[in-house]
C-alpha cells in the first residue's frame, strides 16, 4: 500500500528526469549506463503497479473531484492562474503503466542496437518518459500544454541523431506538423481561458473549472477544432497521418516503441480527456466528420500497407488503422464503446511494439527490411518466427489474444448508434488480416529467397519478448481488471463529470 502522505504522482513524472542524472558519472561507460536506466524505468513500473494493485483501497477514499484516486495540487504561478495540478483516475492509471512498461522495452531493445552517444540516448528517453507521464496526469491546462511540448522535444532529437535513411526529412516532418497543432492548440487554451475569466472573473488553466465555461456554438465548434486538429495529428488521422510512417520508418527501434506505444496515444487521450469533455456539442456536432475521417483512415491505411516492401513501414500502416478504431470508439461516445477505445490504446501500445521489436531485431542480423529478403525464417530462426507469427495473430485481433477485446467492445457500442460505421470499420478487420497473414507468409513460410546468416533469439531477447506475449494474453483472457478500472472514469466521462 502506498503511503497517502507521498507525493506519488510527482514522483511518476519527475523520477525519469531526476535519473538523468545518474547517468552523468557513466558518461563513458555505456553498459553501466543503460544499466542504471534501466533500474530507474524498473522501479517507475513498479510504482505503477503498486499503485494497480491498491487502486480499489485508493477508490474509496474521496478527492476533491470525483472519480480520481489521487490528486496533486498546488499554486504555481498565481498572476496568471496556473497551478501545479495533477490526477490519477483509472484511465490514466492505465496510460502511466502502459508508459512505465513501454519504457523498460525501449531500453531492453536498444541494449545492443545503440553505440554511439549511449549516454545522451538514454537521457532523452528519460527525459521524454517525464514529458509523457505529464500529458498523462496533468488536470491544469497549461501544464498540460508545457508536458505535451516536452514530450516532443526529445523524440525530435532520437529520431534525427540515431534513425536511419531519410531521418534528417522525418525529423523535420514530424516536428512540422506536431509543431502546427500544437501553436492552434495553445490559442484555443488561451482563449478558453480568457472566456472563463470574462464570465466569472477568476483566471484560471483548471480543467474541472473551465468545464463549466458557457461558450457560444460558433465559438466552441472553432476551439474545440483547433483541439481536434492537434490531437488528429498526433492520432494520427487521415489526412494529417503522413508524417508517421516516415518517422517509424526512419526512427530507431526505441523510437518506434515509444512513438507507437505512447505518442499515438497521447492524441487519442487528449480527446477523452480534454476534447470531449470541453467541447460537447462541437464534438457531437463533428461526430459525423470524425467517423468519416476514421473509416478513411483504417480502409486506406490498410490498401497501402498492402503495396509496402519494407516491413517497418507496412506495421507503420497497421498502426494507422488501429488507431483508426480507436477513433471511432471515443467518436461514439458511449460506454461500451469508448470502454473498447481506452483498452485498444493499451492493447495496441503493447502488440504494435513487440512488431516493431522483432522488425529491430531481425534489422540488426540482417541490416535490410525488404520483405523480399526473406523467406523460410520458421526453419531458420524458429523463436523469432514464432513471436512474429504470435503477434501478427494478435494484430488482427485472433479471439483470446489482447486486440481482440478491444476491438469487439468498439464494434459492439458502435453498432447500437452507427451500424453502417460499425460494419465498414469491420471490414477494416478483413483487409488488416490479409495483409498480415501475406506478410507472415512471405517471411516466415516462404522459399528462402536470399542466403542470410542469421540468429536466433538470444537471451535477453527471448525474456523481452516471452515477457510481453504472456501480458498480450492475459490482456486477451482476462480483461476483467482493466475494464473494472476505467469502469468510473468512463460513466463520468459519458455523463458529464469530471
Amino acid at each position: 500500500m502506498i503511503p497517502n502522505s507521498l507525493p506519488i504522482l510527482t514522483i511518476l513524472v519527475f523520477l525519469p528526469l531526476a535519473c538523468c542524472l545518474l547517468l552523468l558519472p557513466a558518461w563513458k561507460r555505456p553498459r553501466l549506463a543503460f544499466s542504471l536506466a534501466l533500474a530507474s524505468m524498473l522501479l517507475e513500473l513498479a510504482l505503477t503497479v503498486g499503485l494497480f494493485a491498491s487502486w480499489k483501497g485508493l477508490a474509496a477514499v474521496q478527492t476533491a473531484l470525483p472519480g480520481f484516486l489521487l490528486l496533486e495540487d498546488r499554486s504555481w504561478i498565481e498572476a496568471f492562474g496556473i497551478r501545479y495540478t495533477l490526477g490519477l483516475d483509472g484511465i490514466s492509471l492505465l496510460m502511466v503503466m502502459l508508459t512505465a512498461f513501454s519504457f523498460c522495452v525501449a531500453i531492453l531493445v536498444s541494449w545492443r542496437a545503440i553505440k554511439e552517444r549511449a549516454v545522451l540516448f538514454l537521457v532523452l528517453l528519460l527525459a521524454m518518459e517525464t514529458g509523457i507521464m505529464g500529458v498523462f496526469l496533468s488536470l491544469d491546462l497549461a501544464l498540460f500544454y508545457l508536458f505535451w511540448e516536452v514530450m516532443l522535444i526529445p523524440m525530435f532529437f532520437l529520431i534525427g541523431v540515431w534513425g536511419h535513411g531519410r531521418r534528417i526529412y522525418s525529423t523535420i516532418k514530424f516536428f512540422l506538423f506536431t509543431l502546427f497543432g500544437s501553436l492552434l492548440m495553445l490559442l484555443a487554451i488561451i482563449a478558453l481561458h480568457l472566456f472563463h475569466a470574462q464570465q466569472t472573473g477568476v483566471v484560471t488553466f483548471a480543467l474541472h473549472a473551465l468545464l463549466k465555461t458557457t461558450l457560444a456554438p460558433h465559438t466552441q465548434l472553432w476551439l474545440y477544432a483547433a483541439f481536434f486538429l492537434a490531437f488528429a495529428i498526433k492520432f494520427p488521422l487521415f489526412p494529417v497521418h503522413t508524417w508517421l510512417p516516415d518517422a517509424h520508418t526512419d526512427a530507431p527501434t526505441a523510437g518506434s516503441v515509444i512513438l507507437a506505444g505512447l505518442l499515438l496515444k497521447t492524441g487519442s487521450y487528449g480527446l477523452i480527456r480534454f476534447g470531449y469533455p470541453l467541447f460537447p456539442q462541437a464534438a457531437h456536432i463533428l461526430t459525423p466528420l470524425f467517423y468519416t475521417l476514421a473509416l478513411i483512415g483504417i480502409i486506406y491505411a490498410s490498401l497501402v500497407a498492402f503495396a509496402q516492401e519494407d516491413m517497418k513501414r507496412l506495421i507503420a500502416y497497421s498502426s494507422i488503422g488501429h488507431m483508426g478504431f480507436v477513433a471511432i470508439g471515443i467518436a461514439a461516445w458511449q460506454p461500451v464503446a469508448l470502454s473498447g477505445s481506452i483498452i485498444q490504446m493499451a492493447n495496441h501500445g503493447v502488440t504494435t511494439g513487440a512488431l516493431f521489436c522483432l522488425v529491430g531485431m531481425l534489422d540488426e542480423r540482417a541490416h535490410t527490411r525488404e520483405i523480399a529478403a526473406f523467406g523460410g525464417l520458421w526453419g531458420k530462426t524458429p523463436l523469432w518466427s514464432f513471436f512474429f507469427l504470435f503477434f501478427s495473430l494478435a494484430s488482427v485481433g485472433l479471439p483470446g489474444l489482447n486486440n481482440f477485446v478491444g476491438e469487439f467492445l468498439i464494434l459492439a457500442g458502435t453498432m447500437k448508434s452507427s451500424p453502417l460505421v460499425a460494419a465498414l470499420a469491420f471490414g477494416g478487420i478483413v483487409l488488416t488480416l490479409i495483409y498480415m497473414v501475406r506478410l507472415v507468409q512471405e517471411v516466415c513460410f516462404q522459399e528462402e529467397r536470399q542466403p542470410l546468416e542469421l540468429t536466433d533469439l538470444v537471451p535477453r531477447e527471448l525474456c523481452l519478448l516471452a515477457l510481453v506475449a504472456l501480458l498480450n494474453l492475459w490482456m486477451g483472457v482476462h480483461p476483467a481488471p482493466l475494464l473494472d478500472l476505467i469502469r468510473t472514469p468512463v460513466r463520468l466521462l459519458i455523463g458529464g463529470g469530471p
